[in-house]
C-alpha cells in the first residue's frame, strides 16, 4: 500500500499538469461539448489508475522477468539459445505493443498481418545485433552508424507516403511492453558478460531495436504499392454522463482483451523459462505473478483512458487551434509536449533504471528536464514541418547526422542512454494525443495528413538524440575541469609539502 500510494502521487504529478493545459487550451480556442470534457476527465482518472499501477506492477514483474532470462541465458554461455531466444523475446514484445495495430491500420496497401510481422521480425533481429554487439564488444556509436547509414538509403528509394510512417513506427514499437523487457535484459545480459563497459552496455538495447521497425516499413514501402490513408476521429456525442461512463465501459473489455493478448505470449514465455531453465524460487515467482496482473490492469486501464480521453481531444484542439492559424500550432504544440513527456509511463521505467545503473550520477531531476525540452521543441518543430508543408527529410536527416556525430566526442553510455530515451519518449501518450493533435491541425490547415501530420511521433524519437548527449558533453567538460582543478590542488599541496620537509 504504500507503494502502491506513492506510485499513485507520482503519477498524478505526471498526468494532471497535461490534463491542466489541455482544458486550458480547450476553453481559451473554442471549448468542446461540456459532456466530451468529462469523457476527458474520465480518461485522466483512468490514466493515473493505470500508470500507478502499470509502474508498479512492471517493477516486480516486466524488469524482474527480463534481468533474469538475461542472466540465465548469458549464464549458459550457449551463443545459439543466446541469440535464439532473443530473437523470440524480439519478435513476442513488439507484436505486444497495442500501438503497432494502430499503425498499422493506416495504410491501406499493406494488410495488417504482414505490416505486424514484418516490422516484429525487424525488432527481433536487431535485437540479436544488439546482443551480439554486447558479447562481441563492439562500440554502439559505430554500429548506430552503419544500421542508419543502411536506413537513409533505402530510404531515398521508397515512396513519401511511407517514409513518415516508417520513422514514426520506430518510436510506436517501443512502448510501455517492449521498454521493461528489453531494458531489463539487456541489463541481465550486460552485467553476466561482466568487463570494463559492462555498465554501458546496459542501455543501447532499446535504441537499437527501434531501428528495426523503420527498416521494415520502409522495405515494404518498396514492395507494395505507395496508397496510405488515414482517417481523422471525431468525437463522440453524449446525451447525459451516464452515457459518459457508459462509453468507458463499453470500451474497456476491448483494451482488456488487447492487452491480455499482447502480454499473454510474454508471461507464456517466461513461465516455460522458468520450468525449463531459471526454477526461481516460489515466494520470487508469486511475486512476479502479483506484478504481473498489477501490469496488465494498468495497462488496460492507462490505454483506455488515453484512447477514450485523450484522443478525441487531441482532434478536437488540434482542429480548433489551426483553425485561427496554422503557426499557432507551433507554441501550442511545444507547450503540450513539454507536459505531456511526463505522463509516458515508459518515461519513467528508463529514468528509474538510467538512475540506478549510473549510481544517481545522472539523476531522475536531469534526464526529465532534458526530456521535457526534447519533446517541447519536438512537437514544435513537427507543427512548423505541418504548417508549411515541409518535406521531412530536412529535418530527419541533418538532426540524425548531429546525434550520430555527436557520439564520437560524448561518454559512451549518454551514447547509450540518448537513444534509447528515443523510443521510450514517443510512447502511447504520444500516439494518442499528439499524432490525432497534428492530425486535426493538419486536415483543419488543408494539408495532407499521411505526409505531413504523421512523422510527429519520429520527431518526438529524434530530439532525445540530440539533448541528452548534449547532456553528456556537458557532463564531461564539468568532469575534465574537477580532474583539472583536483590535480592542481594536489600538486600545490605535494610542493607546500616539500618546502616544509626542507625547512625541517
Amino acid at each position: 500500500m504504500k507503494n502502491f500510494l506513492l506510485k499513485l502521487k507520482d503519477s498524478a504529478v505526471a498526468v494532471v499538469p497535461v490534463t491542466a493545459v489541455i482544458l486550458i487550451l480547450n476553453f481559451a480556442f473554442g471549448s468542446m461539448p461540456a459532456l466530451n470534457i468529462g469523457a476527458f476527465a474520465v480518461g485522466a482518472v483512468a490514466l493515473i489508475l493505470g500508470m500507478t499501477l502499470y509502474t508498479l506492477g512492471s517493477s516486480v514483474s516486466m524488469e524482474p522477468m527480463g534481468e533474469h532470462i538475461g542472466a540465465k541465458l548469458a549464464e549458459s554461455k550457449k551463443p545459439w539459445l543466446i541469440l535464439a531466444v532473443c530473437f523470440v523475446v524480439g519478435i513476442i514484445v513488439t507484436v505486444a505493443e497495442p500501438d503497432l495495430t494502430v499503425l498499422a491500420s493506416q495504410i491501406a496497401s499493406i494488410p495488417n498481418a504482414v505490416l505486424i510481422v514484418a516490422v516484429g521480425l525487424g525488432v527481433g533481429v536487431f535485437t540479436v545485433l544488439a546482443v551480439l554487439r554486447i558479447f562481441l564488444k563492439i562500440k554502439l556509436n559505430l554500429l548506430l552508424v552503419a544500421l542508419y547509414g543502411i536506413t537513409f538509403i533505402v530510404a531515398a528509394f521508397v515512396p513519401a507516403d511511407y517514409l513518415s510512417v516508417a520513422f514514426d513506427s520506430g518510436g510506436v514499437t517501443t512502448g510501455p511492453i517492449t521498454v521493461p523487457f528489453i531494458l531489463a535484459l539487456g541489463i541481465g545480459l550486460s552485467g553476466v558478460a561482466g568487463g570494463a563497459r559492462s555498465q554501458e552496455d546496459s542501455f543501447g538495447m532499446v535504441g537499437i531495436c527501434s531501428v528495426g521497425p523503420v527498416l521494415a516499413v520502409l522495405i515494404l514501402g518498396l514492395v507494395y504499392d505507395s496508397e496510405a490513408v488515414a482517417e481523422v476521429t471525431t468525437a463522440a456525442t453524449y446525451s447525459n454522463f451516464a452515457e459518459v461512463l457508459a462509453g468507458f465501459f463499453k470500451v474497456l473489455p476491448t483494451y482488456l482483451e488487447e492487452v491480455g493478448i499482447a502480454l499473454a505470449p510474454i508471461f507464456a514465455f517466461f513461465i516455460i523459462f522458468q520450468f525449463i531453465r531459471l526454477k526461481l524460487p516460489l515466494k520470487s515467482l508469486i511475486r512476479i505473478i502479483i506484478g504481473a496482473i498489477y501490469t496488465y490492469i494498468g495497462l488496460t486501464l492507462f490505454l483506455a483512458g488515453a484512447n477514450f480521453g485523450f484522443l478525441p481531444a487531441g482532434t478536437y484542439i488540434g482542429q480548433i487551434v489551426a483553425q485561427v492559424n496554422p503557426w499557432i500550432c507551433v507554441p501550442v504544440g511545444a507547450v503540450v509536449g513539454a507536459f505531456l513527456v511526463l505522463a509516458e509511463p515508459a518515461v519513467h521505467v528508463l529514468i528509474g533504471q538510467v538512475e540506478s545503473i549510473t549510481g544517481g550520477a545522472v539523476t531522475r531531476k536531469n534526464m526529465l528536464v532534458v526530456l521535457v525540452v526534447a519533446m517541447a521543441a519536438a512537437v514544435a518543430l513537427s507543427m512548423v514541418r505541418m504548417a508549411a508543408g515541409v518535406s521531412i527529410w530536412y529535418f530527419i536527416l541533418p538532426v540524425y547526422i548531429a546525434a550520430l556525430a555527436l557520439s564520437f566526442f560524448v561518454p559512451r553510455m549518454f551514447t547509450a542512454i540518448a537513444f534509447d530515451s528515443g523510443g521510450v519518449a514517443s510512447g502511447p501518450m504520444t500516439a494518442a494525443f499528439l499524432l490525432p493533435f497534428a492530425m486535426g491541425a493538419c486536415a483543419a490547415a488543408g494539408g495532407n495528413i499521411i505526409t505531413d501530420a504523421f512523422g510527429i511521433i519520429a520527431f518526438v524519437a529524434m530530439t532525445p538524440l540530440v539533448s541528452i548527449q548534449i547532456m553528456g558533453l556537458v557532463y564531461k567538460i564539468k568532469k575534465s575541469i574537477a580532474a583539472r582543478e583536483t590535480e592542481a590542488y594536489y600538486r600545490e599541496l605535494l610542493a607546500h609539502e616539500g618546502e616544509i620537509v626542507y625547512l625541517e
